[in-house]
């Protein structure tokens, strides 16, 4: 004589299956997307007069990335590894080349009169560029900017940027601006297989 089969109550199951669920959900972390860190500019007041704002050939730096993730930068073909050295010359300008950017003399709050460079890196690709490529030109761009900021709050306050306070931060930012712009990648019809 057989048996007739037993069925398991799976109401339970899928109720402690559900519960699991909700408790991995609530104690696990999601990775959020990270992406470049960039405040972009306010937006400009309805009222204000558009200036036609002309930029001295000198005080821009050119930094193009091709098809072939190959680096120009200033006009010539440059190894990434040089990138952030270059760029730190371009805007700090040491020895006053006419060739480099220009300074401008302006008065930052809290600390006086301080000569600004007017630099600015101009970073362009095509869209046949590799995302890696773009993004380590990205950052040796930012370490050189880092590092000038870095430099000018040791020998202004004998601390690490890190360790300034909030307003000491704003006062090294005012002197040493981030001014790297962007353009749109442009189409070579070049296709990367």
């Amino acid at each position: 004589m057989r048996r007739p089969m037993q069925e398991i109550n799976a109401g339970s199951t899928a109720d402690i299956a559900f519960l699991l669920l909700i408790f991995f959900l609530m104690t696990s972390t999601m990775d959020s997307s990270s992406g470049l860190q960039r405040r972009l500019p306010p937006m400009p007041d309805k009222n204000q007069q558009v200036e036609s704002a002309k930029v001295n050939r000198r005080n821009i730096m050119v930094v193009r990335i091709n098809d072939a993730d190959r680096l120009f930068a200033g006009g010539s073909l440059m190894d990434i590894s040089l990138l952030k050295e270059k760029a730190k010359e371009f805007l700090t300008n040491p020895a006053n080349d006419v060739n480099l950017p220009e300074k401008e003399d302006k008065v930052i709050e809290g600390f006086g009169s301080y000569p600004v460079s007017k630099g600015v890196i101009s970073l362009q690709n095509t869209r046949g560029t590799s995302y890696g490529a773009y993004i380590q030109v990205q950052n040796e761009l930012v370490k050189a900017i880092n590092e000038i900021r870095e430099d000018f709050a040791m020998v202004n306050y004998n601390k690490r940027y890190a360790a300034l306070t909030d307003d000491q931060r704003r006062i090294v930012r005012d002197a040493v601006p981030q001014n790297i712009s962007e353009a749109e990648p442009k189409d070579t019809g070049i296709k990367k297989r």
